[in-house]
């Protein structure tokens, strides 16, 4: 972008506009994924809603390329493009809490921190995610789900209402009585139709919730996942557990005895009483005796912030994702073998329910594909050092390759890595893809919102 094009944003924007040469250029393309080294011609930071509108119209008129970032979490780092705009959204993270309509009301730019502090003073939540340093908007916009999604579904099941900037700058309120079609296509469709500059949610009784972690040795892996399978589906709806490939951290909960050993494990949560987690989970010893198990009762967002100190922002990440319905034996052989190759200390794989509440939701009402689904899967390959990267790419591929074929086919559109290909979106969206291409067609017929794993619009009839 040449000097002249700089300043004249400058001038018609209310927020910062951030060149290449000038000192917070750095800050401000740096992403949470630091395998993401992207140079984008300029960083806008949007200040308010006015401020999106007349940015997307900057960016239409003059031929620019946006590329939207809410929270900065994106495993490819799409907001982040060589040469692109980024439309940055973090400025925008106030959340406005109504305890009588039990609704909170998002900015774009918030995060699951953000969310989770507002609504918690009033004993409230709505499900979204495991760690506070995640964007609300960009987890919501794949579908979203967390701790609270056995119960109460997924996050764009709790999504009433949505604010957009469209692609010719108007601004619509999305929600089933306005422009139902496209807050159809929101819940689950990713950042193909516009910039949400704030979600509404429909926000759930959620204050402390009973918090366990159980870690086996590595020789009870296939034991433990065909129990876990077995296990959880039929585990009343208030108790969720993710299940973990993992090298133990070397510090508090876990003895250190345990430190630095390669396990696998579960982290539980409890919607019933935060008490009677411990007697719930009494079963932990069928398929053999954990080498650690902790149970707590915890505030809500103590238990989302707990991984933050362990995957903060700076890390090496490489992930690949698919849906499941069912784990066969087959497949338990291959989690097993890849766990014992794991190739950092930070690395890991987590299956995360996506049945009861989220299984129960029509699979036409929203965008989601995959209401059949029982579990979301994630492969990431993490670690500090930019050296290993190679390494951590090559363990999550082979991982994925090895894993698929006991897939459903897709995969969570957030879980999607660098470079997949249009057969893996459209896979991700199933017979849906037709559908929100049409919709893509009415509201961003350009598709000047392309820097996301993209539908494209369909062509004219």
């Amino acid at each position: 972008m040449d000097g002249t094009l700089l300043e004249k944003m400058r001038t018609e924007l209310r927020g910062p506009v951030i060149g290449p040469d000038d000192e917070e250029y750095g800050r401000a393309r740096t992403v949470y994924n630091a395998m993401i080294d992207k140079k984008p011609a300029a960083v806008v930071e949007c200040r308010d809603t006015a401020d999106v509108m007349a940015a997307v119209d900057f960016f239409r008129e003059n031929g620019l390329e946006p590329a939207v970032r809410g929270g900065g979490h994106s495993g490819p780092g799409l907001g982040l493009r060589d040469g692109a705009v980024t439309l940055d959204l973090s400025p925008l993270h106030g959340v406005r809490v109504d305890p009588a309509t039990q609704t909170a009301q998002a900015d774009g730019g918030a995060t699951l921190g953000d969310l989770d502090h507002a609504t918690h003073a009033f004993g409230l939540a709505t499900p979204a995610g495991i760690m506070s340093t995640t964007g609300v908007g960009g987890l919501t916009l794949g579908g979203g789900h967390g701790y609270l999604t056995r119960k109460y579904g997924l996050s764009v099941d709790n999504l009433v209402s949505a604010d957009v900037v469209l692609a010719d700058g108007s601004f619509v309120a999305a929600n089933p009585s306005e422009h139902a079609d496209l807050f159809w296509a929101l819940r689950g469709g990713g950042g193909n139709f516009g910039v949400v500059t704030s979600f509404d949610f429909e926000l759930h009784p959620v204050d402390t919730v009973g918090v366990a972690i159980t870690v086996w040795p590595l020789e009870l892996f296939q034991d433990v996942m065909r129990w876990y399978r077995d296990f959880l589906p039929q585990a009343p709806a208030d108790l969720y557990g993710f299940f973990a490939s993992l090298t133990v951290p070397p510090g508090p909960p876990f003895p250190e005895e345990i430190h630095g050993q390669k396990m696998c494990g579960v982290v539980w949560c409890s919607t019933a009483d935060p008490e009677s987690l411990g007697e719930t989970l009494s079963v932990v010893n069928e398929p053999g005796p954990p080498a650690f198990h902790f149970t707590s009762p915890m505030p809500y967002p103590a238990l989302q912030s707990m991984f933050d100190a362990l995957l903060p922002a700076g890390l090496q990440w490489y992930w690949r994702g698919d849906f499941f319905d069912r784990i066969t034996d087959e497949a338990v052989d291959v989690h097993a073998s890849f766990a014992e190759k794991l190739p950092t200390g930070l690395s890991t794989m987590h299956l995360y329910p996506v049945d009861g509440a989220a299984g129960r939701v029509g699979s036409d009402e929203t965008a989601w594909a995959y209401r059949d689904a029982r579990w979301s899967g994630v492969i990431a390959g993490i670690d500090p050092d930019p050296a290993n990267a190679p390494a951590l790419r090559d363990w999550a591929v082979s991982y994925w390759e090895a894993l698929h074929p006991y897939s459903m086919g897709g995969g969570y559109v957030n879980f999607l890595g660098t470079g997949e290909s249009q057969d893996r979106v459209r896979a991700t969206y199933r017979g849906h893809h037709d559908r929100l291409a049409e919709i893509k067609r009415s509201y961003d017929p350009h598709n000047l919102f392309h820097a996301n794993q993209n539908i494209e619009p369909a062509p004219p009839h």
